[in-house]
């Protein structure tokens, strides 16, 4: 402890001790748990209680948060944030609900950045990074964004939309220090400008670029000299018209590369008769860092054996654009011991599942997607798969598994033998499909999954369920936060069995099941904990969403109608979420704001 602040405590004892020890006053109050407290506290959990324990808390903690999370960009405004938090330098700002990413939400429905990125270019000056997930940004609020902060290092951007290739370009030539431009499954528009060569022409910051969602070329040669003179880029991913080819020549400029997303996986360029191919092994082994690879995009099995070199570290892999077999899966995985995360198609079928369950025993996280999401399609993974990996992977923590089969007997399995897990989502893609050798309801195997799954917080349900499926979730699921529904329930005593049993409940996602106003009107004690509600396709009538706004006015409810629909007071969908504010102002003709 330095010298002055030792004789500072010894003044202190010794004014208890001789009487003389004055109450300290509010502004040393408030620098002690500035320095002794506060200053230590990184999670949001533990900042949001502390700033309820007094007003002085309050506003020592809105002084020293650098770091906003929003879940929703409609439960609170602009205005409201940037008077409370004066010395934000990273955003986190969330917009659509999930259910927008299956098409179950109009277009335009909102999520507009432009009020806050406005906002924020003249309280925020100091800003450093923005992390936008499904929101509408337009390439003028990218153009605002990169004129605004001159410190800015970070631009993160998750399933959005509204802007294209000239907003990109605004980004890349004004932010002379970013570091970080991350596009994932977005939306961009193709402006036909060469986004790629405004970057500064010399050394650059750049710790990870990520374009692999973009679906327009891009200038390769100016792509290639951005890479040579970025000596910190770790994290590269490249969209489908970057060849394997190119790769080479990106890699043996980089191999200082530790996560690479391979574009195309396959060769665009003409390789002259009598002249050999690049060796991509070498390329690949002298990449000694790589622990993450994806892309494989219009994959051509040949290649593969390029990455055998670096399979040993890999940590993460992700197949979940190759249409690989299950022996093109086998060839790899088996080199793959400590892989923790693993995405694939469906296409590697049970086999090749079994396969990864035999070699990937550090495994935490799986998904497994359909290459055909048709309902009535055969799907080429089942309950085989399902069993093999809880029995090989017990370190598991979150799958997601897409099947057209599925029974009672391997989920259960899975609840016994992976009772770490915290995610536990199961898409059985035919509607109300039963247990497909006993013909009984999925209702065990969910059970099972929320009884032996003590950490359990986010699930996902479906196939053929009763209201006993959701007695055991009110039950047991006691710390689930994220709860998904499709075509599941018998019942309004179904939702009101989660509804007044989930105290942890945040986020609860229901399409095309068969509940109504009673059911709804079960959870009056709970929305106001909850950041949102989402009901589709459902047995709701506009009476009983407009008891629940006249109940609990600091509750906002939209009843969304498809664009075509003619009748003003029949609805699609219900989305009820808390809200600070007022109702918003920029809804579309077809949301109704009750």
């Amino acid at each position: 402890m330095p010298e002055p602040e030792v004789d500072t405590r010894r003044r202190e004892i010794a004014g208890v001790l001789t009487g003389e020890f004055q109450s300290p006053s509010p502004d040393q109050v408030l620098e002690n748990v500035l320095e002794n407290v506060l200053l230590f506290l990184t999670s949001r959990r533990d900042r949001n209680a502390v700033s309820l324990v007094c007003k002085s808390w309050y506003r020592a903690e809105a002084l020293t948060r650098s770091d906003l999370f929003i879940g929703n960009c409609y439960a609170v405004s602009p205005r409201r944030a940037i008077e409370r938090f004066r010395r934000v330098r990273s955003v986190v700002l969330k917009g659509k609900p999930r259910f927008a990413d299956f098409n179950l939400m109009p277009p335009n429905w909102g999520a507009y950045f432009t009020p806050w990125v406005t906002a924020m270019a003249t309280s925020y000056p100091w800003l450093e990074k923005v992390y936008l997930k499904r929101m509408f940004v337009t390439d003028r609020d990218l153009e605002l964004l990169a004129q605004s902060f001159p410190a800015f290092k970070e631009l993160v951007l998750v399933c959005c939309d509204g802007f294209g290739t000239s907003g990109l370009a605004g980004i890349a030539s004004k932010c002379r220090q970013l570091r970080v431009l991350d596009l994932i499954e977005d939306e961009v528009a193709d402006d036909e400008v060469d986004w790629i060569s405004c970057f500064p022409e010399s050394g650059t910051c750049l710790e990870s670029l990520i374009f692999d969602c973009i679906e327009c070329p891009i200038n390769f040669e100016a792509l290639e000299r951005l890479v040579a003179r970025s000596p910190s880029l770790r994290k590269l991913r490249l969209n489908r018209y970057v060849s394997i080819g190119q790769l080479y020549r990106l890699m043996i400029r980089a191999p200082q590369l530790t996560h690479l997303g391979s574009g195309s996986f396959s060769s665009s360029d003409i390789v002259a008769q009598g002249d050999q191919e690049p060796d991509y092994i070498s390329a690949f082994a002298a990449c000694r860092s790589l622990v993450c690879l994806s892309g494989f995009r219009e994959i051509i099995p040949d290649y593969l054996p390029a990455i055998y070199p670096v399979c040993a570290n890999l940590t993460s892999l992700n197949f979940s654009y190759a249409n690989i077999n299950t022996e093109q899966l086998k060839s790899v995985i088996c080199h793959c011991h400590k892989l923790q995360i693993f995405w694939v198609l469906d296409s590697v079928c049970d086999e090749g599942l079994q396969a990864v369950a035999a070699t990937c025993k550090e495994l935490r996280e799986l998904r497994v997607f359909p290459i055909d999401a048709r309902e009535d399609s055969e799907g080429p993974v089942s309950e085989v798969g399902l069993q093999a990996i809880s029995e090989g992977c017990r370190k598991l923590q979150s799958i997601l598994y897409f099947c057209q089969r599925m029974t009672n007997a391997a989920v259960i399995a899975m609840s016994k033998n992976c009772s770490d897990l915290v995610v536990f989502r199961l898409c059985i893609m035919g509607r109300h499909r039963p247990d497909h050798i006993t013909g009984e309801p999925m209702d065990e195997g969910f059970g099972a999954i929320v009884m032996n799954c003590k950490k359990l917080t986010r699930l996902a349900i479906s196939g053929l369920l009763t209201d006993k499926a959701f007695s055991y979730i009110g039950k047991y699921g006691k710390l689930v936060r994220t709860l998904s529904v499709a075509f599941a329930g018998d019942s309004d005593m179904g939702l009101k069995y989660v509804l007044e049993g989930c105290p942890k409940l945040q986020k609860l996602e229901i399409r095309d099941s068969p509940f109504g106003d009673a059911a709804l009107r079960s959870g009056l004690h709970h929305y106001y904990n909850m950041r949102f509600l989402w009901m589709s396709s459902c047995r709701l009538s506009r009476q009983g969403c407009e008891e629940i706004a006249r109940a609990m006015p600091g509750l906002v409810v939209e009843v969304i109608r498809n664009e075509n629909e003619e009748d003003k007071d029949g609805f699609e969908i219900l989305y009820m979420y808390r809200s600070l504010e007022r109702p918003r102002i920029d809804a579309p003709e077809f949301v109704t704001i009750l």
